[in-house]
């Protein structure tokens, strides 16, 4: 059921470019964009459509500097309970959640400590969450590349997957 956690995902282009916008939208406002890709349970491989995600990260930043150093810029915060919210409902509605996008500004598309960390409660074990993951990479406002990366229990670490474009 569950067979995107192994990569080999099908994203249309239509969804491709919706994520792209987001990330070139949050460039504009200097922070990452995140969100999810949902698609059918009975096409476990597709994803048919992207839902953007506020980044909190610049208003945690903004309310206490001290306990959130860091920017919208360098990492994502999400409101977790929706985000719990939208895995709940997709899995009752026959559209699971299958992929989380994030987009990283000015450095290239890659898995980082900082999401590995964010996916696995503070790299406690295995990820949160059974999804694959889409990083976009947004240079100097442009889209320059996206990868996907899913989780390998054998090296315990996340590495980089075959996506297709439909």
């Amino acid at each position: 059921m569950t067979d995107w956690i192994r990569g080999n995902v099908r994203i249309p282009h239509a969804v491709l470019a919706e994520v792209e916008r987001a990330g070139v939208a949050a460039y504009g406002r200097d922070e990452e964009a995140c969100g999810y890709l949902e698609g059918p349970a009975t096409d476990a491989l597709l994803v048919d459509r992207a839902v953007e995600l506020e980044n909190l990260a610049n208003k945690y930043h903004q309310a206490d500097p001290e306990g959130h150093p860091r920017t919208g810029r360098e990492y994502f915060k999400i409101n977790a309970l929706k985000f719990d919210r939208a895995i709940g409902e997709g899995q009752k509605s026959g559209r699971p959640v299958k992929v989380f996008f994030h987009s990283h500004l000015d450095c290239g598309a890659y898995f980082s400590a900082e999401d590995a960390a964010s996916m696995t409660m503070g790299n406690s074990g295995a990820p949160s969450f059974e999804l694959a993951y889409l990083v976009t990479a947004v240079d100097r406002g442009a889209v320059t590349a996206h990868k996907l990366f899913i989780w390998d229990g054998q090296v315990k670490a996340f590495v980089e997957a075959p996506f297709e474009r439909v």
